[in-house]
């Protein structure tokens, strides 16, 4: 296996970080359905932060820092699912990805206004890239997580067996269930992956190697 492979493999497993903690969201749910009823999102919710935690806390042992994606999403995992657990209030959960990925779209976006790629910053450490790579990936994914919290928002607002207001609806027509959006979660991680898969052209054409000139 080259080193750009396994340089392509280590962003994939990074890209996955949240694959256990997702899952556990989903079982939880399911399996919470049949004991605690509709109180199922709040007990999956409870369980999603600890394990998002756990993945942070494992992230910072093996690789002695604190991963930046992953280190935002839990500060607002915890921060947005805390909320809904303790004021009882689903939305709270709904809405967390649309905060999530909102964030990270214009953290990327602010970050070019003061000079700096966030995207090289979180990156760097796996690929070696012109400057130019850099702020093509950097700009496709703040696009990316804009188009991921447009879908979150337009399925959440439609839950049909959850507390939200009529008043959130975009159509009148169209609902989903709240089972729904939580197996949804699975499509989001087919779609980041299949994502990343077709942004690794561009990686794999520029990436340097030791015989490569480091050009801008």
């Amino acid at each position: 296996m080259s080193e750009t492979t396994k340089q392509a493999a280590g962003q994939g497993a990074r890209l996955l970080t949240d694959v256990g903690p997702v899952a556990l969201f989903i079982l939880t749910y399911f399996g919470g359905k049949r004991v605690v009823g509709d109180d199922a999102i709040f007990w999956a919710t409870g369980v999603f932060i600890v394990a998002m935690l756990a993945a942070l806390a494992y992230a910072r042992m093996a690789h002695k820092r604190w991963p930046p994606m992953l280190l935002a999403s839990a500060v607002i995992v915890t921060i947005m699912g805390g909320l809904g657990i303790a004021l009882n209030d689903p939305v709270f959960i709904y809405a967390k990805p649309t905060i999530v990925n909102l964030f990270l779209s214009y953290l990327i976006l602010a970050g070019f206004a003061f000079g700096v790629n966030i995207w090289k910053f979180f990156f760097q450490e796996i690929f070696d890239l012109p400057d130019r790579a850099w702020t093509i990936l950097a700009v496709r994914w703040a696009l990316f997580f804009q188009f991921l919290a447009f879908l979150n928002e337009l399925l959440w607002r439609h839950i049909s067996d959850g507390d939200v207001a009529e008043s959130a609806r975009w159509f009148s027509d169209f609902s989903v269930t709240e089972g729904f959006w939580v197996n949804f979660k699975l499509v989001v991680m087919g779609l980041s992956v299949g994502f990343a898969m077709l942004n690794l052209p561009i990686v794999m054409k520029h990436q340097k190697t030791e015989e490569s000139p480091k050009t801008e």
